[in-house]
């Protein structure tokens, strides 16, 4: 269908899971905003690998724990989590919901979760600040400029922003072929708030030059940028897109205090393994030293389960949450952030653990 329907008012009994609430958005968002929200990278190979690699694992179950006054409460630098899932940063939200950005800072932080803003938000990240009930994370991409990134994490700090997530794997845009199909645009109400007037302006081409290499590739951040923002900032800085141990190995190098693995949902490169594939070999290698978080086909509360016992702190959910916000709005985000957090309990319940540093990777049946 073309039109969307109004956003619910209420949570109808039906909707129980994130998977309810996938089905009900292709209702409640139009073609135009699903061509850029459900879309991946050319053939969606990682995008679906996202999802089956959570489902090639097997829990192993344990009977008569002691699990009495359990939880899943989580510290991670310096927010005190009700549970170790937090909001990815997606632009764009108002595609979803006229309060967008608003709207699922809000829900996130009432009820003891976090929310990473995105850069590329369709709300001033002021407001988004002002609207959350807690405090909230930045995702930063990088700009042409220092100047003009050097802005927004002046910005974000100004605002009470708890830590810097840089994404460093979409330097340009994946082939997103479904869009393209599609024909999507962005509605003129729907914009990059946080960049009014930034238009990225590309080097001028000579005979015989590339658009990738000598265009977006030259203005897309190295090493020794991250050595710079390091510089400027006290705020705790992760980098999200890290999918190879060599990547890792030089992030802790460079002084970055925590990794988000994870393949951007399949948007940007297909054929790149699924987020949960990598994180065992970057957990070996710098595990011990950072912080590692993931995002990428979480769906269920034992997919967080099987996350953390790979070696995660905790997850990251981008889809699920876009489609509670369509669907009921703050209410609906709240509503799924209860379910995965419920869920999360009775897989831990059920495999022995009382809280959340009972989990290893004994929990898993071996493959």
């Amino acid at each position: 269908m073309t039109d969307a329907l109004p956003p619910l008012d209420h949570i109808p009994a039906d909707l129980v899971s994130a998977a309810d609430y996938q089905r009900y958005a292709s209702h409640y968002l139009s073609a135009n905003a699903r061509a850029y929200i459900d879309s991946a990278a050319a053939d969606e190979l990682s995008h679906a690998a996202n999802l089956s690699a959570f489902a090639r694992w097997r829990l192993q179950t344990r009977v008569l724990a002691d699990v009495r006054g359990g939880h899943c409460r989580r510290e991670l630098f310096g927010l005190s989590l009700s549970h170790p899932l937090l909001l990815a940063p997606v632009a764009y939200q108002k595609l979803a919901h006229a309060d967008g950005e608003r709207a699922a800072a809000y829900a996130a932080t009432a009820v003891g979760s976090s929310m990473l803003v995105s850069t590329l938000a369709s709300t001033p990240l002021e407001e988004i600040a002002a609207a959350a009930q807690g405090p909230l994370w930045f995702q930063l991409y990088w700009q042409p400029q220092r100047e003009v990134t050097l802005q927004l994490l002046r910005r974000a700090e100004a605002a009470g922003y708890r830590a810097l997530v840089l994404t460093v794997d979409a330097p340009l845009a994946g082939v997103r072929n479904v869009e393209q199909r599609a024909g999507f645009q962005l509605p003129p109400a729907v914009y990059a708030a946080n960049l009014p007037g930034q238009a990225m302006a590309l080097p001028a081409l000579l005979g015989g030059q590339s658009v990738v290499f000598d265009s977006f590739m030259a203005q897309a951040p190295r090493w020794e940028d991250i050595a710079w923002l390091r510089q400027q900032t006290r705020l705790p800085l992760l980098l999200k897109g890290v999918l190879s141990v060599a990547d890792a190995e030089l992030a802790v190098q460079h002084g970055v205090d925590g990794i988000i693995v994870s393949n951007h949902g399949g948007r940007v490169l297909d054929t790149v393994p699924a987020s949960l594939e990598a994180l065992p070999a970057i957990t070996a290698a710098v595990g011990e030293r950072v912080p590692l978080l993931l995002d990428g086909g979480v769906r269920r509360g034992s997919d967080i389960l099987k996350a953390l016992a790979l070696g995660a702190q905790a997850v990251l959910i981008g889809r699920p949450f876009v489609h509670a916000l369509s669907v009921a709005g703050a209410l609906g985000v709240a509503h799924l952030l209860r379910i995965l957090q419920e869920e999360l309990e009775v897989a831990m319940a059920l495999t022995g653990c009382r809280t959340l540093d009972d989990i290893d990777r004994r929990l898993l049946w071996p493959q």
